[in-house]
């Protein structure tokens, strides 16, 4: 059984609440990257810079909610605190550097690369079995990935390869995040990835740093506003679900991200990319549990 708030909640329950969570997370980081998108669109300001306006933003919200609330800020276990905000800064950071320069569409599904690695790591880091029908509904999500990304293995480009360390770095932040998160709470966690990031980014960024205009500034605070949502969020979500089904339900980032590109960027979309994108949503629905629920009932009612 799970606890909220000292009440005992009914697995189930507690499954689907964090698959809300993380999903919900996975709107905001898509909108995080549009934001990103336009500023730098507007700007001379690169990935890294948005990054450092992502942290500072988050930073200082949660150090208002932590003087405002007097909560405690000694963790139980530094250790995965600090692994997970190193990991999840690199992972920022090469995320903005590919939305810089490839399209929101191709650094959103790049970046989602991560369950193959979560994956591969949930049994030794996190000590979690993995269902082997999990296996298919990730063969069924790389074929959509692929199928959305269609790479040119001719030319490479550098924002794809910074989407796919992108994804790698997220990877081990899932599985440092899932062990931070049985010891201490989720604004523990938040603040000091938003203390750790905000250090991190502020070296690499010291000496290009300028006023911004106040449109662009506008579109930097607000996708550093998302992207600090979606970190809530998914934080949130990791309370309830494993790190695999976690992840994988993550993936519908892609969708909302190809939706945004196509809308707001006018990039392409053709019927691989659709079919893609139904593969996706069909290993989302899998992993879910809400059609072996279905099925369930189903054969009960018989």
């Amino acid at each position: 059984m799970l606890y909220e708030g000292g009440v005992e909640m009914d697995k189930s329950k507690g499954n689907y609440k964090g698959i809300f969570f993380v999903a919900l997370s996975a709107l905001f980081f898509s909108l995080n990257s549009v934001f990103a998108k336009i500023a730098m669109q507007n700007s001379n300001y690169s990935g890294i810079v948005m990054a450092f306006g992502r942290f500072i933003v988050g930073f200082v919200i949660f150090l208002a909610y932590v003087v405002f609330k007097k909560k405690n800020l000694k963790p139980n276990n530094m250790k995965y605190i600090i692994l997970r905000a190193i990991f999840n800064a690199l992972t920022i950071i090469f995320f903005f550097i590919s939305v810089q320069f490839t399209t929101i569409t191709n650094a959103n599904m790049l970046n989602m690369t991560y369950p193959v690695f979560v994956f591969l790591m949930a049994p030794y880091m996190n000590n979690e079995k993995v269902k082997k029908i999990y296996y298919s509904f990730l063969i069924l999500t790389m074929i959509g990935y692929y199928l959305i990304v269609f790479p040119d293995f001719n030319s490479i480009n550098k924002g794809d390869v910074a989407g796919l360390m992108a994804g790698l770095m997220a990877a081990f932040a899932v599985s440092f995040l899932r062990e931070a998160r049985k010891q201490d709470e989720s604004y523990l966690i938040m603040f000091y990835l938003m203390l750790i990031g905000s250090i991190i980014t502020f070296i690499m960024v010291v000496s290009n740093l300028e006023i911004p205009t106040p449109m662009v500034a506008f579109y930097i605070f607000f996708s550093a506003l998302m992207g600090v949502l979606g970190q809530l969020f998914i934080t949130i979500g990791y309370r309830y679900v494993d790190s695999a089904t976690g992840a994988l339900v993550a993936s519908s980032r892609i969708i909302f991200g190809v939706i945004l590109g196509v809308s707001l960027f006018s990039e392409m979309l053709s019927l691989r990319i659709i079919v893609g994108g139904i593969l996706i949503m069909i290993s989302l629905v899998g992993v879910s549990g809400i059609l072996y629920k279905y099925l369930h009932n189903a054969e009960k009612s018989l």
